[in-house]
């Protein structure tokens, strides 16, 4: 086997939470209340164009959840040479094996499996141009050369100061300065031509898949589809697809010829970086939630209905919760739960474990100090629900308490729930750059927008200015971002009963 699995912490949780949400849409599915909610979230363009972009930055997470560790080219030869019909193709790592990776065999004493200690991902294999082809520093997006000058021998002997050209960005053209503008315009045209291909596939695929069910003709479909009259807002999501189909064709026409978003200081592509970070923000946005969630509706629902003494614990406890400066407490947890990660290095076996256990321990504290407002507005809502005259009667009848909380309280919160839930998700991506750029944050090896932002600080008081990387990360952010609110605003239009 050329790899050997891995399986990280907030990969289990990601997954799990992939599975929750795959049960949540079949039990949706029986539920006409609820389905009828969701078909309203469907109608509106802007939901439809938001979770076409979101489950495109999800499926980026999720490659980027397969985590692996490559055997080491030596023993893939080796294994090769012993086994060529079952052998795999060996994969370039310079990395040393790790205690467990490298296990022998005790009776001949000959390596059985030895892995490296390199933790890498799916989106890491099929990234792997941008991982691999690094330069030697600053480089600006589409150039061919470093962006600062350096000291270079001529083959006459003298000395010049000049900018040296890039290793991989545009190496394969003789002349850059007059065929560079030529052959990106050619590739241009090509991804468009690709991008248009694979929309129009995906259009028929959509035709076909609601044509089926349809009971009219496949071009009358064909017609309401591209007309707008759907139940369902399909063309703004085969938009909005298309828009997306578009911007793929052009990073696989160009970034493995280009450095299109440029290198950071220690030439790594940019484009990889940002595509790397969306792992991380996916992770802190859900994951949290997930801790959050709990605290926030027991304790919430539990204040508002049982009243007296248990109220005030928990209105006590958010209270002060809530005087304290949440940086401060953030903080202080942060630094603690980094001593003793430091102090356990038995714990893990490779940096990415390490690395994983601050970024679980951060989405642990950003939950545990988060859920606050989500119980406040639980307690208030629940006050009113209590004296509802169903509540009433079924006091009066001895339904218990537990009962009572479980069929006629927590269903009627759970609008309140998700609705909080999806407007916080872009609310914590932005506190992990914070964070970070902060410096308590993840780990500083953890590829993520806070660190891109935070390694930006000094690269915009470099001259010549250093802008693309701030740039990257932003716009990867503001995106996931809006596309977020976007879609938690239609959210809480289908689901809010006071709206209708």
């Amino acid at each position: 086997m050329g790899f050997q699995p891995v399986l990280l912490w907030t990969d289990a949780l990601l997954f799990l939470l992939v599975g929750v949400a795959v049960l949540a849409a079949l039990y949706v599915r029986g539920q006409a209340p609820l389905r009828d909610a969701w078909r309203r979230v469907g109608k509106r363009p802007a939901g439809m164009a938001a979770a076409t972009v979101l489950l495109a930055f999800i499926a980026v997470g999720l490659l980027d959840s397969l985590h692996y560790r490559p055997l080491l080219p030596a023993l893939a030869t080796t294994i090769a040479a012993a086994d060529p019909e079952g052998a795999p193709a060996p994969v370039g790592t310079d990395q040393t094996a790790s205690g467990e990776g490298a296990r022998q065999d005790k009776g001949e004493g000959t390596p059985v499996a030895q892995y490296s200690t390199e933790v890498l991902s799916l989106l890491d294999a099929l990234l792997m141009p941008l991982r691999l082809q690094t330069e030697k520093t600053y480089s600006a997006p589409f150039a061919w050369r470093l962006y600062q000058r350096e000291t270079m021998e001529l083959e006459d002997g003298r000395q010049v100061r000049d900018y040296p050209r890039l290793v991989h960005g545009a190496a394969h053209l003789q002349v850059p300065e007059h065929e560079r503008s030529a052959d990106v315009a050619a590739r241009v045209l090509s991804a468009v031509g690709q991008a248009v291909l694979w929309s129009v596939l995906a259009f028929l695929l959509l035709v076909t898949m609601v044509w089926r069910g349809s009971g009219l003709g496949w071009a009358a479909v064909a017609a309401a589809v591209l007309g707008g009259r759907t139940v369902l807002a399909w063309r703004a999501a085969l938009l909005t697809l298309a828009v997306l189909l578009l911007i793929v064709a052009l990073c696989l026409q160009l970034a493995p010829l280009y450095h299109v978003l440029g290198t950071d200081k220690v030439g790594q592509d940019v484009l990889y970086l940002a595509l790397k970070s969306v792992r991380t923000a996916l992770v802190i946005g859900t994951i949290t939630t997930l801790v959050m969630m709990p605290f926030a509706v027991a304790l919430g629902i539990a204040a508002g209905y049982l009243g007296g003494w248990v109220d005030d614990v928990v209105q006590y406890l958010y209270t002060v919760l809530n005087a304290i400066p949440g940086v401060l407490l953030i903080a202080a947890a942060v630094l603690m739960m980094q001593v003793v990660i430091d102090t356990n290095p038995q714990w893990f076996d490779t940096a990415a474990e390490r690395s994983d256990a601050r970024l679980l321990a951060l989405c642990f504290i950003l939950g545990i100090t988060s859920w606050t407002g989500l119980a406040r507005l639980l307690r208030g809502e629940t006050l009113k629900l209590r004296e509802l005259e169903y509540v009433q009667a079924a006091r009066a009848f001895g339904v218990r308490t537990p009962a009572i909380l479980r069929r006629h309280i927590l269903p009627n919160v759970m609008h309140i729930v998700m609705i909080a839930l999806v407007m916080d998700f872009s609310g914590l991506v932005l506190a992990e750059a914070v964070l970070s750029y902060v410096g308590i944050g993840v780990d500083p090896t953890t590829i993520s927008f806070g660190t891109m932002i935070n390694m930006a600080r000094a690269e915009l008081a470099r001259e010549p200015m250093v802008w693309w990387s701030l740039a990257a990360a932003f716009v990867f952010m503001f995106v996931l971002v809006l596309a977020a609110n976007l879609f938690a605003d239609v959210v809480r239009d289908a689901f809010d009963p006071r709206r209708g």
